[in-house]
């Protein structure tokens, strides 16, 4: 595993990716007091999310970084060696990268940090394998960057599935392949890639099962808690040929809502010790084939998340006219009768509340009717999920005109059943 050690500060790869990581840190948070007060309990909730799990991204930043560089100094002393061997490492990132001649100083003056891929030090010798990353508002004047004149692509939610012993997994342990994940170099790559810690209630929504779901509002709302505009689902299918012997990796690329395959390709490592640089070595080659269809112009984000959620709302407009009461034609020298428009009235003029609602979902289906229903009553300016539990009981967030009363009405209206969800203007529907 590589380190980075530097007295200076790495900036973030993603603009307000650390602001992002909050907002997905307090959603999931709050879904999970959400789902405890609604009865599925709190013990069981945190059995679900306690444990070793989650590896946050290393190095995740667009800076120029260069890795393998191989220094061998001897000094007066072990640290003295140490300094002399990062300035060694410095001076040949440099010549790699193919920049101008420039004195140790000004190098040094663009370096951010220093990655130690394994080192030794003695009493006067310095023996390691180092990284250097290069501030690229300073260095992008001298040398081009990988990646510096491809466009990127839109943000692209990672989740890594390993198949091994018969398990598929993403987040559930900490695994190898999300391991292979965490520490890739993503900002050579044009691929912005969104690569979640899985620590917390990220394991609970981002699992091998999601990669098979095809709902629009569900990818919609998941991809929504991660400022991601689509997914990527790299896939490590390992087989070990007897206990302690060969390992056959299988790896695939697939991406999109779709889960669409871009290619695949098998790699061999000797023993468990080598499986780790084969994750990594295959990582790179998984990225290749997601540059491949950047370029090709098939990586793109997915247009029905948007539009179906425009048809979805034109669907309701028709439903809502059609059954709506027409006006009827008034004999002649009858005087109408003023019709009273006080729901209507009340519902434009009453001021916006917010209703937790509470709903049983036992499949991905649920959610959407569930959804379409509150959306589809008159005066709801948005409704959202901000808890999804498949098999039990999900939680959304409904911002509606007149609050909790009318909504409940509208909803039996339509055939749900509703009652109290435990106070604070909550509700529970059902079918």
């Amino acid at each position: 595993m590589a380190m980075t050690i530097s007295p200076k500060i790495l900036r973030l790869g993603r603009n307000g990716a650390r602001l992002g990581q909050g907002r997905r840190t307090a959603a999931l948070v709050a879904g999970a007091v959400a789902l405890a007060a609604a009865g599925i309990g709190g013990v069981r909730l945190a059995a679900q999310i306690e444990g070793d799990r989650g590896i946050a991204p290393l190095a995740n930043s667009e800076d120029i970084q260069v890795n393998g560089i191989d220094v061998d100094v001897t000094a007066k002393n072990g640290a003295e060696a140490r300094l002399e061997g990062w300035k060694e490492a410095e001076k040949k990132a440099w010549k790699k990268l193919g920049g101008p001649d420039m004195p140790l100083a000004s190098i040094d003056a663009m370096v951010s940090s220093v990655v130690i891929e394994h080192e030794q030090v003695g009493p006067q010798r310095y023996v390691a394998r180092l990284g250097v990353i290069f501030d690229k508002t300073k260095a992008g004047q001298f040398v081009g960057g990988p990646g510096g004149a491809v466009a990127r692509s839109a943000p692209m939610l990672v989740i890594p599935v390993l198949y091994s012993g018969g398990v598929r997994q993403v987040f559930e342990v900490r695994g190898p392949w999300q391991q292979a994940w965490a520490e890739f170099q993503a900002a050579s790559s044009p691929v912005d890639y969104v690569r979640p810690a899985g620590s917390g209630g990220e394991s609970l929504v981002l699992t091998a099962g999601q990669t098979s779901r095809r709902s629009r509002l569900w990818w919609s709302t998941l991809l929504g808690q991660f400022d991601a505009a689509d997914v990527v689902m790299p896939v490590a299918r390992l087989e070990r040929q007897w206990p302690g012997g060969p390992i056959k990796g299988t790896f695939t690329a697939r991406y999109g809502l779709d889960n669409t395959f871009l290619g695949s390709f098998t790699m061999m490592a000797n023993s468990e010790q080598d499986l780790q640089g084969m994750l990594d070595q295959a990582v790179v080659r998984v990225d290749g084939l997601y540059r491949d269809a950047l370029s090709s112009g098939v990586l793109k984000p997915d247009p029905t998340l948007r539009s179906g959620r425009v048809a979805l709302d034109r669907a309701f407009d028709q439903l809502r006219a059609a059954l709506m009461p027409q006006e009827e034609e008034t004999p002649v020298g009858t005087v109408p009768q003023a019709v009273p428009q006080e729901g209507a009235q009340s519902a434009a003029t009453a001021p916006a509340e917010t209703v937790s609602v509470q709903f049983a979902t036992p499949d991905a289906a649920a959610v959407d009717a569930a959804l379409a229903a509150v959306r589809g009553v008159p005066g709801v300016q948005g409704a959202a999920t901000v808890s999804l539990a498949i098999g039990g009981t999900s939680v959304m967030r409904v911002t509606v005109a007149g609050g909790a009363d009318r909504l409940a009405g509208a909803l039996r209206a339509q055939g749900w059943n509703v009652s109290s969800g435990g106070g604070g203007g909550a509700l529970r529907i059902s079918r």
